[in-house]
C-alpha cells in the first residue's frame, strides 16, 4: 500500500510517523497547489489529510485512492457522497482532543474574564513598580461562579466542558440535536439557551443545519454581557453579525479558537472587534493530544486494511 500523508498542522518535530510506516510506503506533503496535490496522490491507495479539500475533482485526478483518513474529529472538508459514489472510505479521529479543547475553552474564558494578558502586559510595562498601592485595577474582571453556562452540543467535548463548568459553580444548561439519556444538567432549546445563559460555548460540527447559527437574529437574543466562545468550526459564526454585535456593545465578548476562513484573512471584522479574544486554531495542538491523534489515526489505517475498518464516517 501507496500512503500519501499531509503533515502541515500536525507535525511540528515532536511526533513520530512510525506507525504508519509500518503500514505501507509513505510519502509526506505540505499544503501544495491542487495540481501538485493530484500529482503526490495519483499513485496512492490511501491520503491521510487535515485540511485538504478532499472532492470529486480530487478523486476523479487519484482514481487509486480508496481510504481517506482525517486527522480531526470534524470532516466536512471531505465530499462524502463522492466518495461514496466511489466506494472511498472515509474515517475520522473521534474523541483524541476533548482534554485539550476542554482546556483551551477555560483558557480562553478565564483569560476573558480575569484580563490576564492585560495584567500581564502592564506589569511587562512597569504599571506594578510605578503602583502605590500593592495592587491596581484595570477593571472587567468577573466571577465563572454563579454564572449560567450555556453548552451547545453534547459530544464528548461538550461534556467534558459541562464537567468542568460545573467544577467552577456555574449553573450548566444543554442544548443537543439528541436529548441525552441521564443527563445531569438541564437541557433547554437554543432559544432558551441564548436568552438564559452568561456564557455559551459551541460544540457541535459545521452542517448545513449549523452553518452560520450564531447570526444577527440569533445574537439578539442573547444577553447584553454574555460571552461566546467558540472553539469548534468558524462556519458556526456569521463574524460580520458578530463583529457588529461586540462594537455595539450589544455583547460582553467572544472567545475564539476558530474562524470561517483559515489562516485568518486581513479583513476579517473579528480581527478588530471589541473584546473579542482570539488564537489560531490551536486549542488541539498540544503534544500529548497529537501523539493521541496518531494513534487513532494509524489505527484506523491498520483497521482498514485488515478489513475491519473503524470509526468510519457514514
Amino acid at each position: 500500500m501507496k500512503i500519501a500523508i499531509n503533515t502541515s498542522g500536525v507535525d511540528y518535530g515532536d511526533v513520530d510517523f512510525a506507525e504508519f510506516e509500518k503500514l505501507g510506503e509513505t510519502v509526506y506533503f505540505k499544503n501544495v497547489p491542487k495540481k501538485e496535490l493530484f500529482e503526490i496522490a495519483k499513485d496512492c491507495d490511501a491520503i491521510i489529510i487535515n485540511k485538504v479539500i478532499i472532492d470529486k475533482e480530487f478523486l476523479e485526478k487519484c482514481p487509486k485512492i480508496k481510504y481517506v483518513g482525517v486527522f480531526a474529529t470534524g470532516y466536512n472538508v471531505v465530499d462524502l457522497a463522492a466518495c461514496r459514489a466511489r466506494g472511498v472510505t472515509v474515517c475520522n479521529a473521534p474523541d483524541y482532543s476533548t482534554h485539550a479543547v476542554c482546556q483551551h475553552v477555560f483558557g480562553l474564558l478565564l483569560n476573558f474574564y480575569g484580563r490576564i494578558g492585560q495584567y500581564n502586559a502592564s506589569v511587562a510595562a512597569g504599571d506594578w513598580i510605578k503602583s502605590d498601592n500593592f495592587c491596581y485595577y484595570l477593571g472587567g474582571m468577573r466571577e465563572l461562579y454563579g454564572k449560567s453556562f450555556g453548552v451547545y452540543g453534547y459530544g464528548n467535548i461538550g461534556k467534558a466542558v459541562a464537567k468542568v463548568a460545573e467544577a467552577f459553580g456555574a449553573k450548566v444548561f444543554v442544548c443537543t440535536r439528541t436529548v441525552p439519556e441521564n443527563c445531569p444538567y438541564e437541557v433547554v432549546s437554543f432559544e432558551k439557551l441564548l436568552g438564559t445563559c452568561d456564557v455559551i460555548s459551541l460544540h457541535c460540527p459545521l452542517t448545513e443545519a449549523t452553518a452560520k447559527m450564531i447570526n444577527k437574529k440569533t445574537l439578539a437574543l442573547m444577553k447584553k454581557d454574555a460571552v461566546l466562545v467558540n472553539t469548534a468550526r468558524g462556519g458556526l459564526v456569521d463574524e460580520a453579525a458578530l463583529a457588529e454585535a461586540l462594537n455595539a456593545g450589544r455583547l460582553g465578548g467572544a472567545c475564539l479558537d476558530v474562524v470561517d476562513s483559515e489562516p485568518m484573512l486581513a479583513d476579517n471584522p473579528l480581527l478588530t472587534a471589541k473584546n473579542c479574544l482570539i488564537t489560531p486554531h490551536v486549542a488541539w495542538l498540544a503534544r500529548e493530544t497529537r501523539e493521541r491523534l496518531f494513534d487513532i489515526v494509524a489505527g484506523n489505517l491498520r483497521a482498514f486494511i485488515e478489513g475491519k475498518p473503524r470509526n468510519v464516517v457514514s
